[in-house]
């Protein structure tokens, strides 16, 4: 095997990857066409965020086996483009967890007992001790926003301060929570009870501007603040309003809205605010985790075995290969629709394989289903590989079973999802290469293909309801592509089911305007 490194990677990882016996060149710094020019060369390609593997460069790869990203995303690799050539795709996750743990907590203690300040002082020449009285983090509540990898060692070192540590996350089981000695609480008891809050959760749809003006008021007055996920996840805005009024105390960020920001925003007028510039991977050992997970992907599939890290499936031999890709795309919709009408707290799920799919490997299938449930929470960084684990770190329990008749369709796939507050029974089936459908949602029959942009919602059967929504879109510039409406039996009266295809998705504004008309139960938003 021949291995082309693009990017900078740790030494130990190619070295590691020369003793398994596997040529390895490195060309750091190479563009796009230069990456085209050599890549027939080489089995395998590890990069970082740059270059770009574009299809042009996979389709110039005749010998290409793999494709590693020694990072999380893999947004600069053509990944679908990959899948169809039989390559597989790795990233490094978790690689970085400890260390953006550490710079949370590295930043907790620097506003807590105003180290930047105090270092530029005395380096002034200065000796103000008076000045920089700080506080003890002994006794205090952090609340962590997100129980996921990181969020978990922030707690963890947390409690090692002697900290009250609360979290919350609606996809972690109480029983999981209590395991690391952690409290889960609501939303708003957290925001309401913080000393300190620091937040561990993906950029999403549902995440984005979670901590707002609404939020910044019900906090304790000198509440601490600290991000080192992503950037818009707390409303900068708002957050400097907090600052000015002495709401926050101080703040500690190593993200931001727009990235790098800048330099003559308001944020950065403070004393009390600590910055960085995104480095919470940035330690020798971060890189070095990131470059030997890649390095042992592509050992392991040198030698014949399982990759640990891949984000696409071409393991398949062709002919399961083809039967089950819309399957896959299938599952993984179900799971996106599940996680929205339950709107998080999942805790069983139960997944059945009728007729010719219950004669195949399905466990590519479960995983999809899995996949497309904990990245709507979660966002992209799920992927068919960490999907089980993280599913079982959360205490999630999943339920297989098979059974060879289908009644009606040559092949089934049927899902429930059990949540806190209620449950989803749905059933779907394929026709062939791109042709797969749902057919069942809960005890509406319903015949559409998951994609696009849909509303989803339940209404009252009585007349005028469905104008009115017609009438509220349409106000709104938003167009309906389809409809389907869905009614249990044959009288008039009780609850519909109504699926919404249009072509922008809703602010979140006409989806709140949507759900207090009159007849409408509820509705949510998935892209599909």
């Amino acid at each position: 095997m021949k291995v082309l490194v693009a990017s900078s990677i740790a030494v130990e990882a190619i070295e590691k990857m020369k003793e398994a016996g596997i040529e390895v060149d490195v060309k750091t710094g190479i563009g796009e066409r230069e990456l085209e020019s050599i890549i027939a060369d080489y089995d395998a390609l590890i990069v970082r965020s740059s270059p770009r593997v574009s299809r042009r460069v996979i389709e110039k790869g005749k010998r290409l086996r793999i494709i590693g990203r020694a990072g999380v995303g893999v947004d600069n690799i053509d990944v679908e483009t990959a899948t169809q050539n039989g390559i597989i795709v790795v990233n490094a996750p978790g690689g970085n967890t400890v260390s953006t743990a550490e710079l949370t907590l590295g930043l907790l203690l620097s506003v807590a007992r105003k180290i930047p300040q105090a270092d530029r002082s005395v380096k002034e020449g200065k000796w103000e001790r008076k000045k920089f009285v700080g506080i003890e983090l002994r006794g205090k509540t952090i609340g962590v926003i997100g129980l996921g990898r990181i969020g978990y060692e922030v707690a963890k070192r947390a409690k090692a301060f002697e900290m009250n540590v609360i979290a919350y996350d609606p996809y972690i089981s109480e029983e999981k929570a209590k395991e690391i000695g952690v409290r889960l609480v609501s939303f708003d008891e957290l925001i309401r009870n913080s000393d300190i809050i620091t937040v561990h959760v993906p950029k999403t749809r549902e995440t984005e501007n979670l901590i707002d003006e609404e939020e910044f008021e019900m906090m304790r007055q000198g509440v601490i603040i600290l991000n080192c996920a992503r950037g818009g996840i707390i409303n900068e805005e708002a957050l400097i309003n907090a600052l000015k009024n002495g709401k926050v105390s101080a703040v500690g960020l190593d993200v931001y809205a727009v990235e790098p920001p800048d330099p003559d925003s308001e944020l950065f007028k403070f004393e009390n605010v600590v910055t960085t510039p995104h480095i919470g991977a940035s330690t020798r050992e971060a890189q070095t985790n990131v470059g030997l997970l890649i390095a042992e992907d592509i050992i392991n599939l040198h030698l014949g075995y399982p990759v640990r890290n891949a984000v696409n499936l071409p393991s398949l031999v062709p002919e399961e290969y083809e039967f089950l890709m819309p399957y896959l795309t299938l599952a993984e919709k179900m799971g996106k629709i599940a996680a929205a009408r339950l709107e998080g707290g999942f805790r069983r799920i139960k997944i059945t394989y009728r007729g010719k799919l219950a004669r195949r490997d399905t466990s590519y299938l479960s995983r999809a289903l899995l996949k497309g449930l904990l990245e709507y929470i979660l966002g992209q960084n799920i992927n068919l590989v960490s999907a089980i684990p993280i599913a079982s770190q959360r205490g999630l329990e999943v339920e297989e079973s098979k059974i060879e008749r289908a009644d009606s369709y040559e092949s089934l796939l049927e899902v429930s999802v059990e949540g806190r507050d209620g449950s989803i029974y749905m059933a779907g089936t394929s026709f062939g290469k791109d042709d797969y459908r749902i057919i069942r949602i809960d005890k509406y029959k319903v015949d559409f293909v998951p994609e696009g942009h849909y509303i989803i919602s339940l209404h009252e059967d009585k007349p005028g309801v469905i104008g009115r929504v017609g009438t509220l879109f349409g106000r709104n510039n938003i167009n309906i592509a389809g409809m389907i409406v869905g009614r249990y039996g044959n009288k008039p009266g009780g609850i519909q089911l109504m699926l919404l295809l249009v072509d922008d998705p809703p602010t979140e504004e006409v989806l709140e305007e949507m759900q207090k008309l009159d007849g409408i139960i509820d509705a949510v938003y998935i892209q599909l």
